[in-house]
């Protein structure tokens, strides 16, 4: 009875890997792009961390994982991996925050963008905004499809993936992509996870230099220091950080919620007195669950 039982989760657990639908993101030419070397090939090898890192992505996907349907909220995510815009942590900051957010009836898209790079991009400045703004066009425009309502689409990042979020959060305005039908890309909501936000004082150098170059122009670092562009309709944010990230410093996200107060925007903040950078959904210094928090502000803001 065991080994039977054993068998039914392992034959569920197949299944449900199945289930997951990926779906490109661009039919045919991808704007923007160069051909793909020979040599440029994607990569995904886990890490003795057991984390999982995808590399030299030049086809970007959203990976679909939908919730039970007796579960089903209306509500939608799509997930930004970070990586310091070199790699993409696809499963510490996809596929688990993805499963989480079923658990509680919301549709999660992980996001596997594009990353910066000459080799493969006319302008890598752009080419994950690009990406970011196509997932949300084409989440709006088949949310019959997803059976989500296209009123409760968020955008959500960790680390440099909170620095293309909180992009497409300020400037979902400056269009990028083919939008035929003019649909908003403006998220419904923003989640923001240890995020790289600002290219000023307190930056993440790798990030920015992944992005922009090591010579970046003063314009470029205006355009990505996300703080600036906050305004009275930037979406309602939420953001998690610790006071000791040694990697991304913490006045990235309390910059971004001075801002929000400043222009008056829905915003919560939570600062954990300890949990470094990267701890994805556990930060192992706290018992306290920062993905509940979350949850009880999807509720209050009325997103679930």
């Amino acid at each position: 009875m065991k080994y039977f039982t054993l068998l039914l989760m392992m034959l569920f657990s197949i299944a449900s890997l199945k289930a997951q639908e990926v779906v490109n993101l661009y039919k045919g030419t991808i704007p923007g792009a160069k051909p793909t070397p020979a040599n440029y090939i994607e990569d995904s090898p886990m890490g003795a961390d057991h984390i999982t890192r995808s590399s030299k992505v030049s086809i970007p996907t959203m990976i679909v994982y939908q919730p039970a349907k007796e579960k089903a909220t209306g509500a939608a995510v799509i997930i930004c991996p970070g990586g310091g815009y070199g790699i993409l942590a696809i499963d510490h900051e996809g596929y688990n925050i993805a499963k989480r957010f079923n658990e509680f009836g919301v549709t999660a898209f992980v996001l596997k963008y594009r990353l910066p790079s000459d080799a493969i991009m006319k302008d890598k400045s752009f080419g994950p905004l690009m990406d970011a703004q196509q997932a949300i066009y084409l989440v709006r425009r088949d949310a019959a499809k997803w059976q989500v309502n296209p009123n409760k689409i968020g955008i959500m990042g960790f680390s440099a993936g909170g620095h293309l979020a909180s992009t497409l959060t300020v400037h979902y305005d400056d269009v990028k992509i083919e939008n035929k039908e003019k649909l908003s890309l403006r998220p419904d909501f923003s989640i923001l996870i240890y995020p790289v936000i600002t290219f000023g004082e307190y930056t993440h150098q790798g990030s920015l230099n992944a992005l922009l170059g090591t010579s970046p122009t003063q314009d470029q670092i205006a355009y990505f220091s996300n703080e600036q562009h906050v305004t009275t309709n930037t979406p309602p944010t939420f953001l998690v950080h610790a006071n000791d990230d040694g990697a991304v410093p913490v006045q990235n996200s309390t910059r971004f919620d001075e801002a929000l107060v400043k222009n008056k925007v829905k915003g919560e903040l939570h600062i954990y007195q300890g949990g470094g950078h990267g701890f994805g959904l556990h930060n192992p210094t706290t018992s306290d669950d920062w993905f509940e928090r979350l949850h009880n502000w999807m509720k209050d803001n009325k997103f679930l």
